[in-house]
């Protein structure tokens, strides 16, 4: 599962791309984590685009990188989420906790 993270000003960029399901989603996490203990963002935009798949995986990558941000005083969001994933994001009741755009 690629992850591929861009900086800018304490603002950090987390694009997603694949299938996040139960094979990937550990990969994933570990590379937020790395990334957000290393630029302490304010921000963190997590892009969706280029995902293809997730499942339950994905809601709880989602939930980890949100209290990590809130751990850590910043905010999070998430951004072009296709529309499977929206499914389940929403189904799951993300959306009351989480700034989807």
């Amino acid at each position: 599962m690629p992850v591929a993270f861009t900086e800018e000003d304490r603002c950090l960029t987390a694009a997603v791309s694949g299938e996040l399901d139960h094979h990937g989603a550990k990969e994933v996490m570990q590379a937020l984590d790395r990334r957000i203990d290393e630029a302490l963002p304010r921000q963190l935009t997590l892009d969706l685009g280029g995902l293809t798949f997730t499942d339950s995986s994905g809601i709880a990558v989602l939930l980890r990188a949100w209290r990590r941000m809130g751990q850590a005083g910043g905010g999070m969001r998430v951004v072009n989420t296709p529309a499977q994933a929206d499914k389940v994001f929403q189904a799951a009741g993300l959306g009351r906790i989480i700034r989807f755009e």
